[in-house]
């Protein structure tokens, strides 16, 4: 990025000096992770372009939108209905943060042993080092997990928050609970625009959003074929693009890549080695940058095929019906598609058993890694039931903790190497002698 953004940067209110710590630290994490690479497909190029711009041209396109009167809205989490933001008019950013930022500013308001997603984008918007952030006329959270919900009530203090009250359990009350979240969230966002958002402007974006979202469906059921066309790695950085991008060219990009993926199925050319190990990652979301794990995974022998998570097949596998007669139909549709979400918020939650056993099937797995960050409570105590309900069924996984830190790397690799041979033996027996 050049310097002719630090303009830009400034009347945002950026803290120049830690932003710059910042952008001088993404640059060989993405070399290392990304670029060494082998065999990428030749459409990577636009995503590779993107995060080498991510706080520079989009952050522009933000503020060009805003200088017209547009409004941005900053979203956590998959349960934010993106459709009603661009019905009105706005532009929906994830705001989620993947990397120990900030830190010293968070801890000054939140306890030191919280999960890693919370303290970091606190730590991003007090330590003000990120553009999106800063570009947000609002932001909206929801009640997923205790920590969240009560990290609202302090960010509010920082930067204006709509609350959505996701609930716990999928009832019929519930259900009719989280419809009258969502016709809340249609008039604040209402208001926030001054813009009505009609039938005509409802049904067009989410004609919009659900081409995306099918663009990512047809890019995951490309990995299904054996070898993998696009490595696990290069599928995640395209998800967490996703969250940021203009949807109308990132449609057109990733089915453009699609393009090209299907005619390395029809070559037989894939990723890696023909006999790579074929793993799905399930866990909690892994927002920029954070690419730790799947790095490990893909270095040692492995090619990530799926990932059940938000920043994966939770985010775009269910699409909203475009058949609705009024604005009324529409926005139940729209709730019952989000209430659809296997989160681990809810209680019980046996769709994502269910889902990764079927994924597992789909994608010719060879085992799941499942990956939750310390102190995430929903998703660490949830892996007792992931295990048991794989296990149930024959199927190999292995369940990890980690943090946003470097520190322990090793003892991921190791511990993934060790999962990796128990694999590879499983392999050798299944596979008949000649």
């Amino acid at each position: 990025m050049t310097s002719d953004y630090r303009k830009m940067w400034e009347s945002i209110g950026l803290n120049l000096e830690a932003h710059d710590q910042l952008l001088q630290a993404l640059p060989p994490a993405y070399g290392q992770v990304y670029m060494s690479q082998e065999n990428r497909p030749d459409g990577m190029e636009y995503f590779d372009f993107v995060v080498s711009e991510v706080h520079g041209l989009r952050i522009q396109e933000l503020q060009e939108h805003k200088a017209k009167g547009g409004k941005v809205v900053g979203a956590f989490c998959v349960f934010v209905p993106e459709e009603i933001v661009r019905a009105a008019g706005g532009l929906c950013i994830g705001l989620c943060s993947g990397i120990e930022i900030g830190t010293a500013q968070a801890e000054k308001v939140l306890p030191r042993n919280i999960c890693p997603l919370i303290k970091s984008f606190m730590g991003f918007k007090m330590a003000k080092v990120c553009p999106y952030f800063e570009s947000c006329d609002m932001v909206v959270g929801e009640t997923t997990c205790d920590g969240k919900k009560k990290a609202f009530e302090i960010l509010n203090d920082f930067v204006s928050v709509h609350l959505m009250e996701t609930p716990q359990m999928k009832r019929e009350k519930d259900r009719t609970l989280w419809r009258s979240e969502v016709r809340d969230f249609l008039s604040g966002i209402e208001e926030l625009t001054g813009n009505k958002v009609n039938k005509e402007s409802l049904l067009q974006s989410i004609r919009e959003v659900n081409g995306k979202r099918r663009a990512l469906l047809r890019l995951a059921g490309l990995r299904k074929n054996k070898p993998a066309p696009i490595s696990g790695k290069d599928s995640l950085l395209i998800e967490q693009i996703a969250y940021i991008d203009d949807v109308a060219r990132f449609t057109a990009q990733v089915n453009s890549l699609c393009d090209e993926l299907e005619a390395r199925v029809r070559e037989g050319r894939g990723v890696g080695r023909q006999d790579a190990l074929r793993i799905i990652v399930t866990g909690t979301p892994m927002a920029i940058p954070n690419w730790k794990v799947p790095h490990i995974i893909e270095t040692c022998g492995g090619v990530i095929v799926a990932e059940e998570m938000c920043t994966g097949l939770r985010y775009f596998e269910n699409t909203v019906p475009e058949e609705g007669e009024t604005i009324v139909d529409m926005l139940e549709s729209i709730a019952d598609r989000y209430l659809g979400i296997n989160c681990a918020c809810f209680t019980p939650n046996e769709g994502r058993m269910e889902k990764l056993i079927q994924l597992s099937d789909e994608y010719k797995a060879d085992g799941v890694i499942n990956c939750s960050l310390a102190f995430c409570d929903p998703y660490l105590i949830e892996a007792n039931r992931i295990d048991k309900a794989l296990k149930e069924r024959g199927i190999p996984v292995l369940k990890l903790e980690t943090d946003y830190g470097q520190e322990d790397s090793g003892q991921l690799k190791t511990r993934i190497e060790a999962f990796f041979e128990m694999l590879s033996q499983r392999q050798v027996v299944r596979t008949p002698c000649i």
